[in-house]
């Protein structure tokens, strides 16, 4: 049975196993490349490499995200009602105070990261302030809240980074063979078209495992926790609705970010691309707000 404790120690444990399975995966594709090419210095690039990687993703990750999301730091004198609001939650929680971000999006919603509590960020955007009520607003602010506490967000974030890394290593791998086809001797050609096909079939099975780490349970539990934070299910279950039934589209999310919100934060079910629905991380929200209202 999931509580916040074995939730948050179970995501630290997948958090650093995912961290040591994308450094072996680096290591093993450079030590290949050294074997085919004879020559020793490409699997010390690799390992310098994924050293820096799993640094900068544990480190930096969750700068990163809000710079991808274009979320904006404010201050108490910004927003004092929606800070307040926020403290009072925080101090239900034990939690320290997150730091405050804004999106400017028409769509309401919103998302936490950060690498720990002491670290943790709430984004949301200008749309959930201007078409939500205050009892919606402290809902998903809970919601986000329980998020920080069960230390779902170092995994999320971090998860963010590796995916990315992952589809950069595929783009560059490919481009490579495509050149290399042309330009370079047949060995180095061979190897960059062998290695590009790996890389096409690993990375939507590496999206597909992070679809199984990022758990939709973990949805349900927030709901739930953020839900006795306000004791009131329905202020959640309302922003929910609206948030769902929102007909505007997020410019700033992508494919690697999109499990990070509280909602899915792509519009037009039909018209979803494949890639978008293999990245697809939440439950139905009508099962959410059955949950919420018992």
């Amino acid at each position: 049975m999931l509580n916040l404790y074995t939730q948050a120690d179970s995501n630290i444990r997948k958090t650093w196993a995912y961290l040591f399975f994308f450094a072996l995966m680096v290591i093993g594709l450079g030590w290949f490349i050294s074997f085919l090419l004879e020559t020793q210095v490409i699997v010390w690039v690799a390992v310098i490499f994924a050293v820096l990687i799993n640094f900068f993703a544990y480190w930096y990750s969750d700068k990163i995200v809000l710079k991808m999301s274009g979320a904006k730091p404010i201050e108490k004198s910004d927003n004092p009602e929606l800070y307040r609001i926020l403290e009072n939650l925080s101090i239900t929680a034990g939690l320290p105070m997150p730091k405050l971000y804004i999106i400017n999006e028409p769509q309401p919603n919103a998302f936490a990261t950060g690498r720990d509590p002491k670290h943790g960020v709430i984004a949301v955007t200008t749309g959930l302030l201007e078409k939500l009520e205050k009892a919606e607003i402290e809902g998903v602010l809970a919601h986000e809240l329980a998020h920080i506490g069960n230390r779902d967000v170092l995994l999320s974030t971090i998860i963010v980074i590796l995916v990315g890394m992952v589809v950069i290593m595929t783009d560059f791998f490919f481009r490579a063979s495509l050149g290399g086809g042309r330009n370079s001797s047949g060995k180095l050609a061979v190897v960059m078209i062998v290695i590009s096909l790996v890389l096409m079939i690993l990375a939507p099975l590496f999206a597909q495992i992070m679809k199984m780490a990022i758990s939709r349970k973990r949805e349900f539990l927030a709901d739930s926790s953020g839900a006795l934070l306000t004791r009131y299910p329905d202020g959640l279950a309302r922003a929910l609705e609206k948030i769902a039934s929102d007909p505007n589209s997020m410019t700033r999310a992508n494919d690697a970010t999109a499990h990070m919100y509280i909602s899915n934060p792509f519009r037009g079910g039909d018209k979803m691309s494949k890639l978008h629905k293999l990245f697809m991380t939440h439950p139905p929200v009508e099962e959410r707000i059955k949950a919420l209202r018992g």
